[in-house]
C-alpha cells in the first residue's frame, strides 16, 4: 500500500513539473513569430501569442507521408473548465483548466498592458513588459518562467524592428534591410544554428525558400519551427 502511494504521488510531482515545458516556438514566413506553445501533461500542447493569449491546445498529428506535422491542433478530447461569474471580471469566462492544468490571469488592478493577460500555466509563472519599457514591445511577454523574453528595439534595423531577439540563452538574428529583398527580415540564425536561404540571384522559383536549416530544429531542448 506505501509503494502504490508513493507512486501516485511521484506520478502526481512528474506531473507538475511536466506542465512547466516551454515545447515550441513558431514563426510564420521564416520571420515574424507567431505563438509559444507549451507541453502540458497528457501530451497536450497550449498555444499562446506573445500578448499572452490562448489560441488553441490539443496535440500535434504527425503525418504518414514524411516527417510533417499539421500546422492544426487535433482537439483535446478531456475536461475544459471556465471562469465564471464570481471571479475578476479581468479573466471571466476564460480558461480555467484543461485537464489537471489549471491557469490564471492578471486582475483588473494591474498595470493596463497586463489586465487579462495569462499569468500562469501550471506552475509555469508569465510576465510582460510595462508602459515604461519601449513601446515597441510594451505588452509583450518579459518572462516565460525564469527565462526573460529580449525584442529588438524601435532604434534596430527596420527589417528586424520589435522581433523576439532572444528566449534566455538564445540568441535570435535576421537578415537586414540591407540584405536581397526575398530573404530581408527572415532568420538568419537561432543560438548556433545558421539559416541561409536562396535569393533572387538564384535559380528562377528557389528565391525566398530555405538553402540550408532545417524548418524544424530542436535547440536548447525547445522546438523552433519555421512556416
Amino acid at each position: 500500500m506505501k509503494k502504490i502511494c508513493t507512486a501516485i504521488s511521484f506520478s502526481f510531482i512528474a506531473s507538475s513539473l511536466f506542465s512547466q515545458q516551454l515545447s515550441q516556438v513558431t514563426f510564420s514566413d521564416a520571420a515574424n513569430l507567431s505563438y509559444f506553445s507549451f507541453l502540458v501533461d497528457q501530451t497536450v500542447l497550449i498555444r499562446i501569442t506573445q500578448d499572452g493569449k490562448i489560441l488553441e491546445w490539443g496535440t500535434e498529428m504527425l503525418s504518414e507521408r514524411g516527417n510533417y506535422y499539421s500546422p492544426k491542433l487535433q482537439p483535446y478530447p478531456g475536461r475544459v473548465d471556465y471562469y465564471g461569474k464570481e471571479v475578476d471580471s479581468a479573466f471571466r469566462g476564460k480558461i480555467k483548466s484543461i485537464g489537471t492544468c489549471m491557469f490564471t490571469y492578471y486582475a483588473h488592478y494591474e498595470t493596463p498592458e497586463k489586465v487579462g493577460k495569462l499569468r500562469s500555466i501550471g506552475n509555469f509563472q508569465l510576465d510582460y513588459y510595462n508602459n515604461f519599457d519601449n513601446a515597441i514591445f510594451r505588452g509583450k511577454l518579459k518572462f516565460i518562467g525564469s527565462d526573460d523574453v529580449l525584442y529588438y528595439s524601435s532604434v534596430d534595423d527596420e527589417a528586424y524592428r520589435g522581433k523576439l531577439k532572444s528566449i534566455g540563452s538564445t540568441a535570435i538574428t535576421y537578415y537586414s534591410a540591407f540584405d536581397d529583398r526575398l530573404i530581408k527580415g527572415k532568420i538568419k540564425s537561432i543560438g548556433s544554428v545558421v539559416y541561409n536561404w536562396y535569393t533572387s540571384f538564384d535559380k528562377p522559383g528557389l528565391g525566398g525558400s530555405l538553402k540550408s536549416g532545417l524548418y524544424r530544429q530542436n535547440i536548447g531542448s525547445v522546438t523552433y519551427i519555421l512556416r
